[in-house]
């Protein structure tokens, strides 16, 4: 019997890239907003009670970093609370929960990629909350996987890729911070890995069993680094032969050239936030590999193939 698999976040950047290749793993069920509002605790409970599913994926957060700032208790709600709600649900139904974390619960202090065994110290509110729905995820004691991801984008949505588009058909001159460093992540290569790993656990056979041995926390995102001035311009040269009629693309841009000729390195302190950000953020996929033999590709390889295909749509 195939798993039925409750979806949330459908609409966001990894949940949309995630529809297609859960089901081909089972029956998926992704209610929207109206269906499920995750800042109400009933509203969790009573999906999970209706839906009774084998897996609950959760590709819904609250991502705006700065604003989370000024709006803490909400970003509490979504990002530690309504996990926590879904571990309960999840246990009540005998069900398996797989939950997307992010880099930010690191200070960016270290050296060298952070591996699942560095203590997290979030520098952010976003940061603080994300660890607080992990950390209740893992005391909840249900079989899990948390994938801790960094820097998603993706043809949709609000991210830095679209925001570079945009912006390149303003200015001539762009002026991008050059002093945080990481490893761009497409939502493409994070839901894909995601599947990878779903259809290997469930191919073992053992059901819950398979889940339960290799519960955890993994970290999944692009192989290399680089930092966010050094992004922007691969963005720019890989969209400078773009054909103008890719509907993301022309929604990016709205339908205007580029214009930008320069981009300018500046210091996070000439970028004034008000959520600060990990210095470095690059994540080891050393055990993901090790437990999976997953691996995704280089940011590099991954920008390329997202300017490579015509339309989100149309990926296998």
């Amino acid at each position: 019997m195939k798993p039925r698999i409750l979806l949330t976040g459908k609409t966001g950047q990894i949940g949309a890239e995630l529809q297609r290749p859960l089901s081909g793993l089972g029956e998926v069920i992704a209610p929207d907003r109206q269906q499920l509002d995750l800042s109400e605790p009933g509203d969790i409970r009573r999906v999970i009670r209706e839906v009774r599913p084998h897996l609950i994926v959760n590709a819904a957060a609250y991502t705006a970093v700065d604003q989370a700032e000024t709006d803490a208790a909400r970003a509490h709600v979504i990002n530690a609370e309504a996990p926590a709600l879904m571990a309960e649900g999840a246990r009540s139904v005998g069900a398996v929960l797989l939950h997307y974390s992010t880099d930010y619960v690191f200070d960016g202090l270290k050296e060298s990629p952070y591996d699942e065994s560095d203590a997290p110290n979030p520098l952010s509110v976003y940061g603080r909350t994300k660890l607080e729905g992990e950390e209740a995820i893992r005391k909840s004691g249900v079989p899990h996987l948390i994938f801790r991801t960094a820097w998603v984008y993706s043809t949709r949505g609000r991210n830095f890729l679209l925001s570079i588009l945009r912006l390149a058909t303003q200015r001539t001159e762009l002026r991008v911070v050059s002093d945080q460093v990481g490893a761009p992540t497409s939502s493409y290569a994070v839901a894909s890995a995601t599947s990878t790993i779903l259809a290997q656990l469930y191919d073992r056979g053992t059901g819950l069993a398979s889940f339960v041995e290799a519960s955890g926390t993994y970290h999944m995102a692009a192989a290399g680094e680089t930092n966010w001035c050094e992004f922007a311009k691969a963005i720019l040269a890989e969209a400078s032969g773009m054909s103008p009629n890719v509907s993301w693309f022309e929604a990016a841009t709205d339908g205007r050239p580029l214009m930008a000729r320069q981009i300018i390195p500046i210091s996070t302190r000439e970028y004034p936030a008000l959520a600060a950000r990990p210095r470095y953020s690059v994540l080891s996929n050393a055990r993901l590999a090790q437990t999976f033999a997953c691996a995704l590709p280089d940011w590099r390889t991954q920008l390329s193939l997202v300017f490579s295909e015509s339309e989100p749509s149309s990926r296998s």
